[in-house]
């Protein structure tokens, strides 16, 4: 009997899906277009730049056919920024993820700005000082295939480490808004940090549903045994008379 697979996607599944995000590259020679489920790749023309899916631009790159422009968020000015608002700035709440490219109109009043998955948040032109959605598994991925179009990896590398534990400790953190029925806001959480945070998170809603349901069977016993006792000593008092 096969055994159940757990909820939601593992972190290889996360890094595999990854791969689908849009990147720059600076071509080092001429090829044609392809056509992909996605739609057709643009003909590539040193040395002009194109967007190309992180997995072919990775394959290009260990062909040496091209070089892989990393975004602007993953340079060192834009995370130290990023770091600076998660320590100093706000350090109870995640920085926000980078604006959509076209404000959507809720109410008439109103506008609201989302970033769901796969918007070119990681090409050269994306804006910088904000976290896409696969921020963590993207800059280890450029920072493993690539370091030598990055500048400063080893900076990079760290700055992404630190990034990665405050963040982790802020989601920790953030467990005991959930107790007695709070709700917690996962706005700017990036897919990496979900997935490796999802178990620790379930164990803790686990653990107070838990923590609930004892509560809740205890204040029943008490209140039933408070209604026997009334009603004994209301039998005493007719005796009585």
């Amino acid at each position: 009997m096969a055994l159940p697979l757990p909820p939601g996607l593992t972190p290889s599944e996360v890094a595999f899906v990854c791969e689908l995000e849009m990147v720059t590259v600076v071509p080092r020679q001429q090829l044609k277009s392809h056509d992909l489920l996605s739609g057709p790749t643009p003909a590539l023309r040193p040395p002009h730049r194109a967007p190309l899916p992180l997995w072919l631009a990775l394959l290009l790159k260990r062909q040496r056919r091209a070089n892989i422009i990393p975004p602007p968020w993953l340079l060192p000015t834009s995370l130290e920024r990023i770091l600076r608002y998660e320590t100093e700035t706000s350090p109870s709440a995640f920085s926000p993820p980078p604006p959509h490219p076209h404000t959507v109109s809720v109410l008439p009043s109103a506008t609201d700005q989302m970033t769901p998955p796969f918007l070119p948040s990681s090409t050269a032109d994306a804006p910088s000082g904000h976290l896409p959605y696969h921020w963590l598994e993207l800059g280890e991925i450029l920072l493993e295939a690539c370091s030598d179009d990055i500048p400063d990896p080893d900076k990079v590398r760290t700055l992404l480490r630190d990034l990665r534990e405050v963040r982790m400790a802020k989601m920790r953190a953030s467990t005991k808004e959930l107790e007695g029925g709070g709700v917690v806001s996962l706005r700017g959480v990036g897919a990496m940090e979900v997935a490796e945070g999802r178990q620790f998170v379930v164990g803790v809603m686990d653990g107070l549903r838990k923590l609930g349901a004892s509560r809740e069977t205890e204040r029943r016993r008490r209140e039933e045994e408070g209604g026997d006792g009334d009603g004994n000593s209301d039998d005493d008092d007719m005796e009585m008379e």
